[in-house]
């Protein structure tokens, strides 16, 4: 991975400062050094890659174009790969925490460990901010023990009994992976209807997890790890208890953009507004990805690689006026 000293940025101006290094990030930054910017990035988690890289490096996702299905980690991989071969500056352990004017044309970001950046536009892919996962209502002491937020490395838990609590699509991406390595596993949902993706859904069901609707653990229990969970049927009230080894806590995150809320952009809902050119309410300061929101937005990886592009090509007149916006075909060399 392609790293840098604070030493290395005190000095330059760059072209692109990118706050985030998840999937939107990375691949913006692919395409700044595709048009020739000279560019750094910066993100709060040790290692890029994002919520990806945090959260599901096993998972197999299905919506990247040309990937009938592709690993989390083996994506990240890939976009490091297209990153490299331009050698950014890359900060990650660095949290910015202000974004102000430097001068008439460059923008100074601040992080709270004294790192300073100076860069003539800037890029937020910060994905839904600071996130923590909601706890359990009950069995919060088993945390470390037997209780996950996440599953970084499937391999953990082959063999095992796991019970996993939540109906979105992370509870029913953590089944279809361990589905066919764990012992058992069961998915637990306290309402009816499932949030997760209809096809995951049937997928999923299709290997024979059992899928319990209606119903929530009342309590956890083991020595000095998780041994079993009982759960508590709604409508009829009775108990069951379940053997379990690894207790998949999947019930969602709050999320907490932090400092960007004192930065002067315009918000709606804990998301940056941007236009059609991703250009947010200050000019030459641009978004991208899970964090930028406008009509019609969906959520997904593909189109915040879409939405990376759209910004990097409407940043490159900030930058210089002499650069246009469309950059050409890369099938036909540079679009310089």
């Amino acid at each position: 991975m392609t790293s840098s000293t604070q030493a290395d940025s005190a000095d330059r101006i760059f072209d692109v400062a990118i706050i985030g290094a998840g999937p939107a990030g990375l691949y913006a930054a692919y395409y700044a050094g595709f048009r020739g910017f000279s560019t750094v990035v910066i993100d709060a988690l040790p290692e890029v890659g994002g919520q990806v890289s945090a959260m599901y490096p096993e998972k197999e996702i299905f919506d990247i174009a040309g990937f009938p299905s592709v690993k989390g980690r083996e994506l990240i991989t890939g976009l490091m790969a297209q990153v490299d071969a331009f050698s950014p500056t890359i900060h990650t352990s660095q949290n910015v925490s202000k974004l102000e004017r430097s001068d008439s044309n460059n923008w100074k970001l601040t992080c709270e460990s004294g790192l300073s950046v100076i860069a003539k536009t800037v890029l937020i892919t910060g994905g839904i901010g600071a996130f923590a996962p909601r706890p359990l209502p009950v069995g919060s002491q088993w945390l470390g023990k037997g209780l996950v937020h996440f599953v970084p490395q499937l391999s953990v838990h082959a063999g095992k009994h796991v019970v996993i609590a939540g109906g979105g699509d992370s509870a029913f991406d953590w089944a279809y992976s361990l589905q066919p390595i764990a012992a058992s596993v069961t998915l637990i949902h306290r309402r009816d209807a499932f949030r997760a993706h209809a096809a995951t859904v049937d997928a999923v069901r299709a290997m024979g997890v059992r899928l319990i609707t209606s119903a929530e653990i009342t309590d956890v229990k083991g020595d000095e790890v998780v041994g079993e969970v009982v759960i508590t049927h709604k409508e009829t009230g009775e108990t069951e208890s379940l053997p379990t080894d690894t207790l998949v806590a999947a019930l969602g995150f709050v999320a907490n953009i932090g400092p960007i809320s004192d930065w002067g952009l315009e918000l709606e809902k804990r998301h940056i507004l941007v236009n059609t050119a991703m250009q947010t309410s200050l000019p030459g300061v641009f978004a991208a990805g899970d964090i930028a929101t406008y009509p019609g937005k969906v959520p997904l990886i593909s189109v915040g690689f879409g939405e990376a592009a759209t910004a990097i090509n409407n940043a490159a007149p900030f930058i210089d006026e002499h650069h246009g916006v469309f950059p050409g075909h890369s099938s036909g060399g540079s679009g310089e």
